[in-house]
């Protein structure tokens, strides 16, 4: 390949990253129309249940499905426990009462907590400026949930239930990601997700059955809770995971980490359209803080 042919598939890889993001920044906003109607769990089970067949296609058509080995089986159904059942409930039901807005702020700051995770555990290397931008993130975080109103932080106040719960889910994502590092060496990205995805369809599967969860067959089909979560499913769990995977392979990830910054403002540009959530200075600011403290901490 020349470099006249590098430039557009160059370009096409960066737009893939970006389709991703965007996607993914609208998820939030599509969760809070989907919860009109259903409940968080079955978000989750018909969410990944999609995902996992869009997946599970793609893997085969490239060639890249394997089965796992008998040893591998454990670690990829804990991954997809804590990456996918545990992780999209705290997120399903901290968005019934925490705004889609705040929800990606908070989820913006997952690179932080999972520096911390790597200092910690994997015994990675900080610098003073990870540890100024781990505190200008934290004080973004807190200013857009608090609306402003640090003190309430001293009483507890703070926040909704669901910011809390959201707030966990940042946590137990970046414990994902450190879980997830030995696994990427021995299975291609596309592939380890397909099986997280899958356990973790699976295992929210017996969590719909054993809470005697039903689906009321009697919503429209064309209702704005059911659309969004068939978006939910083939855009969300399935068109955007391959889409950044693909960009994965050719983009390093410290360059890659640069469009996460990108989902927070497409979630607040469209939950004030579509939600008509409400944006704040203290929201404005906070989110300031906190892209600039997470600059802080990927910079080399």
């Amino acid at each position: 390949m020349n470099s006249t042919d590098a430039k557009p598939v160059r370009v096409l890889i960066y737009l893939e990253a970006f389709i991703a993001v965007v996607i993914w920044g609208a998820g939030f906003v599509f969760t809070k129309i989907a919860l009109i109607d259903f409940s968080p769990v079955q978000i989750v089970f018909v969410r990944f249940g999609i995902g996992v067949l869009i997946l599970g296609l793609t893997v085969f058509v490239r060639g890249e499905f394997r089965l796992p080995k008998p040893n591998e089986v454990w670690y990829l159904a804990l991954t997809g426990f804590i990456g996918v059942t545990f992780h999209q409930w705290l997120q399903a039901t901290g968005l019934q009462t925490a705004q889609a807005t705040v929800t990606a702020w908070i989820v913006a700051t997952i690179p932080i907590f999972t520096m911390i995770l790597g200092v910690l555990f994997l015994k990675e290397k900080s610098t003073i400026l990870s540890v100024i931008g781990t505190f200008l993130s934290a004080i973004g975080v807190l200013l857009v949930v608090s609306k402003g109103d640090l003190f309430s932080i001293i009483s507890g106040s703070f926040g909704t239930y669901g910011d809390k719960l959201i707030m966990i889910s940042a946590l137990n994502w970046a414990v994902f990601s450190i879980l997830s590092r030995s696994g990427l060496r021995k299975f291609p990205p596309a592939l380890m997700m397909f099986y997280v995805m899958f356990f973790g369809w699976l295992m929210s599967g017996i969590w719909f059955y054993a809470a005697g969860e039903s689906f009321n067959f009697n919503i429209p089909w064309a209702a704005p809770s059911v659309l969004s979560l068939l978006v939910l499913g083939i855009f969300g769990s399935g068109v955007a995971y391959i889409t950044w995977y693909d960009a994965l392979k050719e983009i390093p990830v410290s360059q890659l980490s640069v469009f996460i910054y990108i989902e927070p403002i497409i979630t607040m540009a469209l939950a004030v359209v579509m939600l008509n959530e409400t944006i704040n200075t203290a929201t404005i600011l906070g989110g300031i803080f906190t892209v600039v403290g997470i600059i802080l901490v990927n910079r080399k």
